[in-house]
């Protein structure tokens, strides 16, 4: 069985200070697929921007910036690259 990973960058603009808990929730549920992350307050415009770089299969990472994107006062937007990694899984283990 295969499973193939992306790297993709999710980015994650938050207008709604009361949604920053719900989003490090989320974003710590999805640990293991994250590579790194940067977050800019713009105190301005009083939003934060944060950029989350990912490697996770794609359903995985549309499932994480459909949580993040459900969130009051958060905005996401999804960019994939097209570096794809194949992973072989030993069926035999269980």
């Amino acid at each position: 069985m295969t499973t193939e990973t992306r790297v993709a960058l999710v980015a994650v603009v938050v207008s709604n200070p009361d949604s920053v808990e719900g989003l490090n929730q989320i974003l710590h549920q999805y640990s293991q697929y994250i590579i790194g992350r940067m977050g800019i307050p713009y105190g301005a415009r009083k939003v934060n921007i944060i950029s989350v770089a990912v490697d996770a299969p794609l359903e995985v990472i549309n499932a994480l910036a459909g949580k993040v994107g459900k969130l009051p006062g958060v905005s996401t937007k999804t960019a994939y690259s097209d570096v794809v990694t194949v992973i072989e899984q030993d069926q035999t283990a269980d």
